[in-house]
């Protein structure tokens, strides 16, 4: 295992143990020997030898081929023990639920984890309120409610405290909501997205009205414009990159559980839809550590595959929760998401244009065979250890599907510090820049592309006045001396058309069970209908949610792919 300086720094500041001074009393490979040993003291329960398992699981996180998301890390062995990513808690139409909901966030956002949440059941703005005889303060008060409680939880947490709110299309307040975000660092704890339902785009598409619905009553509150509705989503997504777009129906066509509940919202950076209560552990591959002789190296990735979902089933048992109906979704479903990371770096190392008809047809090859050989090492533990307790009623409730361990195997998710731990390309985004200064915790990291430099050296451009100016520039675009195939491959993410960012995430898409966190960075010169484009764009080719971030755009503001899971 070699580890950059960035890497260190990261894990230094977020990950290593440390004693009750502050000091560190762990290095990074006994950092993975504990993660390692505590998911594999599942196998146990399985009759399995756990010394075997603790030493293939540890050679798979040491080598950064596969990395679990940073509760795991972060957690592992500890007393808090919660080693899952992503919640969802209910939130329904009362004082009672909305602080007990509060209260319960609190814990999960001690533990690492981020929390979702649906506004949507809170009556509107003005509404009646027949215990006190006032009048109701809408769903955005209380996100400022929650935005600020999590500012105070935060600040005793390893990772930043982070939220989705989410607001359906139909609620009386979307106008207010979608507007919430444009006030200057308001909100700073919360993504937020718009619920879009299929009938909200059909009214769109026909220029026609919509109904907004009072949830307590399920009485119609006003008609207005699907455009109006529409067009104030862009001004904001275009001003601030919030809110962002939920297509809900689609979600809910590839729910694997109907029987159980339906989806709402999701996690906080998008990719992952669950039921109320529910929780997902999540890992990812480093595609950049199976390129050998600048082919895939298929062999080799599906024997990591394998370990991999074994690893993150083996950790929803080694989890602690941080509260018993969590437990009671999370064991009853079993829901892992696989993913990716490295794939900019993998495109690179093939020759491949990231913009390319080739790239999104490997992306479609390569995804299609993580989620198959994912799906089989989950039918192969089901075989062991048996199906997931609420199979029965399931989709996979059927002669002509597999027997599975896990209602979902495979999600795209953001990895932002695991790709530095790794030091791979983030997720499935396209190379952001070439040279760049990137900010964690209290450190300045100076990120400079390592493919870009041995190709230099191997073309013989690594001249200073060349390399000068894609230093100052961030990318190769408009440098004399540099070859026109490598300006080809070396594209940067605002050198990428949005057809194109759109067209990766639906290749990944196709193959995922669950959602797929991408932001569709947009330069700073792109207009209010480019955004509407490519919203429009994201629900023809079937994406479950879609995140713009025009740069430049209002600061103080997440985006949906900022942080890892």
């Amino acid at each position: 295992m070699q580890l950059t300086d960035n890497a260190i720094k990261i894990l230094e500041a977020r990950y290593l143990l440390r004693d009750e001074k502050g000091g560190l009393i762990e290095t990074p490979d006994q950092m993975f020997r504990r993660a390692s040993a505590t998911v594999a003291s599942s196998e146990i329960n399985y009759k399995n030898d756990e010394a075997e398992w603790e030493d293939k699981f540890f050679d798979l996180l040491s080598s950064l081929r596969f990395l679990p998301n940073s509760p795991t890390l972060i957690n592992a062995g500890k007393h808090l023990g919660q080693l899952a990513a992503c919640f969802v808690l209910p939130l329904d139409d009362s004082m009672n639920s909305i602080f007990d909901t509060l209260k319960n966030a609190a814990l999960i956002l001690q533990s690492g984890g981020g929390t979702g949440f649906s506004f949507s059941h809170l009556r509107p703005r003005s509404d009646t309120v027949k215990s006190t005889g006032g009048i109701a303060s809408g769903p955005v008060s209380f996100i400022k409610v929650y935005n600020t409680a999590t500012e105070v939880i935060k600040q005793g947490g390893a990772r930043r405290g982070a939220n989705m709110g989410v607001l359906s299309v139909s609620h009386p307040d979307i106008i207010e909501f979608v507007r919430a975000k444009r006030e200057h660092n308001h909100l700073e704890n919360f993504n937020i997205s718009v619920a879009v339902t299929d009938e909200f785009m059909d009214a769109l598409a026909r220029d026609d009205y919509y109904q907004l619905i009072n949830p307590r009553t399920n009485e119609k509150k006003a008609i207005i414009s699907a455009k109006e509705i529409f067009d104030e989503i862009v001004l904001s997504a275009w001003e601030t990159g919030d809110p962002g777009l939920l297509f809900v129906d689609k979600m809910n066509r590839a729910n694997p559980t109907p029987h159980i509940g339906t989806f709402e919202t999701t996690n906080p950076c998008g990719e992952q839809p669950l039921l109320p209560f529910e929780a997902c552990v999540l890992g990812s591959l480093n595609l950049s550590a199976f390129v050998k002789n600048q082919a895939v190296d298929y062999e080799s990735l599906g024997c990591d595959i394998t370990t991999a979902v074994r690893f993150l089933d083996d950790a929803i048992d080694a989890s602690e929760y941080p509260l018993k109906e969590i437990e009671h979704m999370h064991k009853g479903n079993r829901k892992i998401g696989l993913g990716v990371m490295g794939w900019a770096d993998m495109l690179v190392m093939l020759g491949i244009p990231y913009d390319s008809k080739k790239a999104f047809l490997t992306a479609r090859e390569i995804m299609g065979f993580i989620n198959r050989k994912s799906k089989q090492a989950s039918a192969d533990l089901a075989m062991e250890r048996g199906v997931f307790p609420n199979f029965k009623g399931s989709i996979y409730d059927s002669p002509s599907m597999p027997r599975v361990r896990n209602a979902t195997t495979t999600t795209i998710a953001p990895t932002g510090s695991l790709s530095i731990i790794a030091d791979c390309s983030s997720s499935i985004e396209p190379i952001f820049s070439l040279a760049y200064k990137r900010h964690v915790i209290d450190s300045e990291l100076i990120e400079v592309n390592k493919y870009f430099l041995a190709a230099a050296r191997k073309y013989g451009f690594d001249k200073d006045e060349i390399m000068d100016q894609v230093m100052r520039k961030g990318s190769c675009r408009g440098v004399n001396g540099i070859p026109s195939e490598i300006k080809k491959i070396f594209r940067t993410a605002h050198e990428i058309k949005p057809l194109d960012h759109i067209e990766m995430q639906a290749a990944f898409q196709e193959y995922t069970d669950n959602a797929v966190s991408k932001t569709l960075n947009l330069p700073h010169s792109a207009s209010k209908e480019d955004v509407a484009e490519a919203f429009l764009l994201a629900y023809s080719k079937g994406l479950k949610g879609i995140t713009i971030f025009r740069y430049g755009s209002k600061k103080g503001t997440l985006s949906h792919g900022r942080e890892s899971e």
